[in-house]
């Protein structure tokens, strides 16, 4: 089975963190020349947050979702990364229920792959909170790579 699209959720991580999901990205992307699809899901209050930061009215050409992702500092330093690899990408943001969106998008793009990060958790952390990568390798339409963080 070839990988010809790979989708790359961020969030707002550490540098840390967004480090290990670029290099597992090129790692999974380079050698199978496929495109990244830079997925930025953001909650709604969070995206009206970002937008009011980055200082773009919501009747402004830029406050839609993609416009807010490619200015994000996650989502630029993910692209930069895979720019120094040769990898080539393309970003969307979305906003609304991170899993959903995930794997909505990996729908909509015909992914063949999908690459998340998470936070290990307790059994009881996991029941009471539920987990966004969780979720999505239970629903995503292909392979989900899981990127742990590193305990601190």
């Amino acid at each position: 089975m070839s990988i010809e699209t790979v989708v790359l959720a961020v969030g707002t991580e550490d540098e840390e963190r967004t480090e290990r999901l670029a290099e597992e990205a090129v790692a999974v992307a380079e050698p199978a020349d496929a495109e990244v699809v830079l997925t930025h899901v953001f909650g709604d209050a969070e995206f009206e947050s970002v937008r009011a930061k980055l200082g773009v009215d919501e009747d402004d050409e830029g406050s839609t979702p993609d416009a807010v992702a490619e200015r994000h500092t996650t989502t630029r330093a993910v692209a930069n990364a895979l720019s120094e690899a040769g990898v080539r990408y393309s970003i969307r943001g979305r906003v609304g229920d991170l899993a959903d969106e995930v794997v909505e998008t990996a729908s909509a793009v015909g992914a063949d792959r999908v690459v998340v990060g998470g936070r290990q958790r307790s059994p009881t952390g996991k029941a009471v909170f539920g987990s966004v990568a969780q979720e999505v390798m239970l629903s995503a339409p292909c392979p989900v790579t899981f990127v742990r963080a590193v305990a601190a």
